[in-house]
C-alpha cells in the first residue's frame, strides 16, 4: 500500500514516497481508506525533530475516509462508513492509503463536508474546543464593574490560559 513518510528528521525535503504492508486492525480498530489528510504544526515539528533511526515513520493526524474493515469489537462502525478523526501520536500516521485507527476516536462524516473539509477539522475543531471550553470561560450578562472585576482576576490569578469574555450592556 502506499504511504508517505521520512527516515530522518529534516525539512519537507526528507518526505518519500514509501510501499507499506496493509495493517491488520486489532480489536477496537477500524481499516478506513483514506480520502483526504491535512498537515498539522505537530506533523511538522514531529518531521523536523524526532528522527526515527533509518525507518520509515509515517505522519499524520487528521484524516477522512472510508471505513473498509473492522476489528472483532468494534460496535460503533461498519464498513463503507464515512468516518473522519485525530489519530493517535503512539500509533502510525495517516498519511497513507490504508490506517488503522481507534473507533473511539472517529466520528462519522458529516454529509454536508466533502473529505477534504472533514479532514481539515479534527484537531482545529479539537483545540477550539479546549480553548472554549477547558481554559476559556464567557460569563454572560450585562457588561459592569462587578463582572469585569472578576474577569481581571481570573485571568491575574492564572485561573485562566485564554480569554474571559464578558458580553451584553
Amino acid at each position: 500500500m502506499r504511504a508517505v513518510g521520512y527516515r530522518t528528521a529534516g525539512g519537507p525535503g526528507v518526505l518519500e514516497d514509501l510501499e507499506l504492508p496493509v495493517p491488520e486492525p486489532g480489536p477496537r480498530d477500524l481499516l478506513v481508506r483514506v480520502e483526504a489528510v491535512s498537515v498539522n504544526p505537530v506533523d511538522v515539528k514531529t518531521r523536523a525533530g524526532d528522527d526515527p533511526g533509518g525507518r520509515p515513520r509515517v505522519l499524520g493526524f487528521d484524516a477522512a475516509g472510508v471505513v473498509s474493515a473492522v476489528g472483532a469489537e468494534v460496535s460503533l462502525f461498519a464498513p463503507g462508513d464515512e468516518v473522519y478523526y485525530a489519530g493517535a501520536i503512539d500509533r502510525p500516521g495517516s498519511d497513507q492509503q490504508l490506517h488503522l485507527v481507534d473507533e473511539r476516536l472517529a466520528g462519522r462524516r458529516p454529509r454536508t463536508l466533502t473529505p477534504a473539509a472533514a479532514a481539515a477539522l479534527p484537531l482545529t475543531a479539537i483545540t477550539a474546543w479546549e480553548t472554549l471550553f477547558d481554559t476559556m470561560t464567557a460569563e454572560l450578562g450585562p457588561i459592569g464593574a462587578e463582572q469585569l472585576r472578576k474577569a481581571h482576576e481570573m485571568v491575574e490569578d492564572g485561573h485562566m490560559t485564554g480569554k474571559v469574555v464578558v458580553a451584553g450592556f
